[in-house]
């Protein structure tokens, strides 16, 4: 099929999976460029990311969800509202596993039932192709995917095929979007999460779960950097010492690190502020919840 042959096609695409199946690195390899934070812990993505891919008779809107699961706090629920939300908005799924997977999650692939999907397996450059041919049949068995489309997002392999397969479904319509702009979302929300991808990566176990990073002024000031405060919130005094560290070199240390990426982002210098706020179980307080922008 031709993709282009019956005029411009444009829709709303949702990328669905377990968490660390590999959602937002193929957000980002198919934007070029990074939209979605990755780290490697599970579990990073908690709203949805849009990201735009516009090209030659189509507009792709990508939407990168949180990775399912069985949520067992407030903020969970939300994420999984997230999921939810962002299938019914999609004019096509594409399912995300992990090739190194050995069996399917029944649980997971309900979450799309009745819907048009592609069922992508992730990570083929860490198995062989016919090591995840069981696991695509058992896959087949619980939805009539369309098709398989074995990829690295990591790697960047076989991207233009489904990204054909994509276009190939997506309606017809004109652009919904300016073809120049990759993503709907502030630059508050990137900068706020490229703090928390530093919080990730640098912090174990439950710290980086119990945070919420909230951007709370931003001064472009002429002729100087940028100004910007940032307020990391924890769930208990002792999560708070962890996060500032021995004389504050652990926040100074995450504070350095998210600037770098925050300038690349933004392509001009600033000045970033974090100060560290305790919220006493915020991650299932309504009124928190909703301050910080998640709905269940």
């Amino acid at each position: 099929m031709n993709m282009l042959s019956t005029g411009h096609r444009c829709g709303y695409v949702a990328l669905v999976g377990r968490p660390n199946a590999g959602k937002s690195t193929l957000l980002n390899a198919l934007v070029g460029q990074k939209l979605s934070i990755v780290t490697r812990k599970p579990q990073t993505t908690r709203s949805r990311v849009l990201g735009i891919l516009s090209g030659e008779g189509f507009q792709a809107i990508l939407l990168d969800t949180p990775g399912i699961l069985k949520p067992r706090y407030g903020l969970q629920q939300a994420m999984m509202a997230e999921v939810a939300s962002s299938i019914r908005d999609a004019d096509l799924v594409v399912f995300l596993v992990d090739a190194t997977d050995s069996l399917p999650d029944a649980s997971a692939v309900s979450v799309i039932a009745g819907r048009r999907a592609l069922l992508v397996v992730n990570k083929m450059d860490l198995v062989r192709p016919d090591q995840v041919l069981p696991l695509v049949d058992a896959f087949g068995a619980l939805h009539p995917f369309e098709e398989v489309v074995p990829i690295s997002a990591l790697k960047e392999r076989n991207l233009d095929l489904l990204l054909r397969l994509v276009v190939e479904r997506l309606p017809e319509s004109p652009a919904l979007y300016p073809d120049d702009i990759l993503s709907e979302q502030p630059e508050r929300f990137f900068v706020s999460e490229i703090i928390r991808e530093k919080i990730f990566e640098r912090f174990r176990q439950e710290v980086p779960y119990a945070t919420q990073v909230n951007i709370v002024s931003w001064e472009e000031r002429p002729g100087e950097k940028d100004l910007v405060d940032a307020e990391i919130v924890v769930e208990r005094d002792t999560q708070k010492a962890i996060v500032i560290g021995k004389g504050g070199a652990a926040l100074k240390a995450v504070g350095s690190a998210a600037r770098v990426d925050i300038e690349a982002f933004l392509e001009r210098p600033v000045y970033l502020r974090l100060f560290v706020k305790v919220r006493d179980d915020w991650r299932n307080s309504e009124t928190h919840l909703r301050e910080y922008g998640f709905r269940r």
